[in-house]
């Protein structure tokens, strides 16, 4: 069947595509794994035995490691995943050995207004069911890993508080943790946007049901477990990183972590499957990882350096993915995946679209569901040109890190060729490569243009470096991150988050954590309100958090929340079954 992305959905042409698209033995025999590397799951889909393949190729070389991010996006998002995909469809055009790592799509944004995360048009990752519905239970293991965390807490505090140490002893309980309800740092998992639960009253009832206290729910993929998904090398240490999550503080100040409440073993017990990548492809058949999840708005939201470190050995070109614009995803892949990692990016590529830049540039507000403003269908060089200062600003930042980027112009019908020719000659005169992609259309017939241009990048010679050491004071940290990045002149604390910044600068293992940022995603500032490249404006840190398992302390500015919320009109209004063939229609 011939894929027309004009004519057919998101979700038609996976369906066509996955008719004819390669058992996922195949796809491992094609890609080197051997045997028993491959965990099926099915015919269409696997796991990867890590621990096999890094043993097996320790001494192998390391392919040319491409990281693609964006600038400032508009809500409706400005095809990262799209494009991750297009340049791995066109490498492997080219004949280039290429495997792809990108994040598993939560539930909140799949039902939600986002949709999956898969890609689209002719460049998507399939089955895409599965890709966008469970997959193979990570999330889930995730959810019920950190819950079991909070079933601990909160079953230790009521225990406490009904016995006596006579009674807790019986138990096996040899020491009281006397954990302060008022400084619990943990809420409750669900991979939902459900804003109705972002605070919530428990243990209401007798004494028997459980310990009344305030608490609440935070979407699944920003939990410290995630994080911790995504950044070990391997299951001991994901094991000794979960026994070093902090679920709240005792009465005197102390820490209490998932190994005073002994439960970081069940945790990880969980999580033994989970830690394994997904094996799935796109639909021109190249290999694509999909482990650890999104939102670098809220989490740290990177695909997992195991899957980046499997990747980097089986193919002669490796594309991975950030969340969001440069500014979040980027600088977090950037200053705490490489660092962890050990891994060095050869190409950074920054996508953008006219439409986003109108919007930067002044343009009328971009929401889902509501069709786009003339403004955006029809030329209009002024509004792009000043929007280009977001496009600088991002281009900026990349260059910071000692690599120049490649600007992928993500290519809509109704781009002109006035303005796709005025976004080169941005990109170009601030020392970027720039090349137009038509993936989406054409596959990756339509981005050979995009992968001749990262061969390129990655054939340079570039001077990668941190933008801060981790001997770096925390508010200098952050204060480096707010003005080299972010472009604000300086930042502001409230009361609660200096006493914490001091706190942890005076604690000497704090030095050793990276600095994860939590800020909107829909501006270079915390208000995502501004938009293109906003200008003497301070960052206000309201609150800051330690995730001392992943390893991060986690700076909070604005308004954002650990718990997004779901829109009038959501995706799960338009999904459904056909109860005929148990095929599901209408994802996107």
């Amino acid at each position: 069947m011939k894929l027309d992305a004009t004519k057919m959905k998101d979700w038609q042409i996976a369906e066509a595509a996955e008719e004819e698209m390669k058992p996922v033995r195949q796809l491992a025999d094609e890609m080197g794994l051997k045997g028993d590397e491959l965990l099926p799951m099915g015919l269409q889909l696997g796991k990867v035995d890590y621990m096999k393949v890094l043993k097996r190729l320790k001494s192998a070389p390391s392919a040319n490691y491409i990281d693609v991010t964006a600038i400032t996006p508009t809500p409706l998002g400005e095809g990262k995943t799209t494009t991750a995909i297009g340049l791995i469809e066109g490498l492997g055009k080219m004949g280039k050995r290429v495997v792809g790592a990108i994040r598993q799509p939560s539930g909140g944004p799949t039902f939600n207004i986002k949709g999956s995360a898969a890609g689209g048009g002719l460049a998507q990752c399939i089955p895409l069911t599965p890709f966008s519905i469970r997959l193979t239970g990570d999330i889930d293991s995730i959810t019920n890993a950190h819950n079991l965390a909070m079933i601990a807490l909160t079953s230790r505090m009521q225990h406490e508080r009904n016995y006596d140490d006579a009674r807790l002893a019986k138990s096996n309980i040899t020491r009281r943790l006397d954990i302060d309800p008022e400084r619990v740092q943990m809420n409750w998992a669900m991979d939902f946007c459900a804003q109705t639960l972002r605070n919530i009253r428990i243990g209401q009832g007798g004494k028997m049901d459980g310990y009344e206290m305030d608490s609440g729910f935070q979407i699944t993929v920003s939990s410290e477990v995630m994080a911790i998904l995504a950044v070990a090398k391997d299951l001991k240490d994901l094991r000794e990183r979960i026994a070093k999550i902090v679920v709240a503080y005792d009465k005197k100040g102390n820490e209490v972590t998932t190994a005073d409440l002994e439960v970081d073993g069940a945790m990880t017990a969980w999580m033994v499957e989970a830690i394994n990548p997904n094996l799935l492809q796109t639909i021109e058949g190249q290999p694509v990882f999909v482990h650890a999840g999104p939102f670098a708005n809220i989490a740290v939201g990177q695909s997992s350096i195991i899957a980046d470190e499997i990747g980097t050995k089986l193919g002669d070109y490796h594309v991975t993915e950030s969340g969001f614009g440069a500014d979040i995803g980027f600088e977090k892949f950037w200053n705490i995946k490489c660092r962890m990692s050990g891994l060095v990016p050869n190409a950074v590529v920054i996508v953008a679209t006219i439409r986003a830049l109108k919007m930067h540039g002044g343009g009328p507000a971009v929401k889902p569901g509501v069709p786009l403003a003339e403004e955006y269908t029809k030329e209009n060089l002024e509004l792009l040109e000043r929007g280009c200062e977001n496009l600088i600003a991002n281009i900026e930042t990349v260059k910071k890190s000692g690599v120049r980027p490649v600007v992928c112009i993500n290519s809509f019908h109704t781009d002109t060729k006035a303005e796709i020719e005025l976004v080169r000659k941005v990109a170009e005169e601030n020392n970027a490569l720039a090349a137009v992609s038509e993936h989406w259309l054409k596959g990756g017939e339509g981005a050979i243009e995009l992968a001749e241009a990262v061969i390129d990048a990655c054939d340079e010679k570039n001077h990668f470096k941190f933008l801060y050491e981790l001997d770096t004071p925390l508010r200098k940290r952050i204060e480096l991150i707010a003005r080299e990045v972010y472009g604000a002149k300086g930042v502001t604390y409230t009361d609660e988050a200096l006493e914490k910044a001091k706190t942890f600068e005076a604690d000497p293992q704090a030095s050793e954590l990276g600095t994860c940022m939590v800020k909107t995603h829909l501006s270079l500032s915390h208000d995502p309100d501004i938009k293109g490249r906003p200008r003497d404006w301070e960052l206000p840190i309201r609150d800051i958090m330690v995730y001392k398992g992943a390893g991060f302390i986690v700076p909070v500015a604005g308004a954002i929340k650990l718990m997004p919320g779901t829109a009038s009109d959501p995706a799960f209004r338009h999904i459904d079954v056909d109860v005929n063939t148990g095929k599901v229609r209408g994802l996107f």
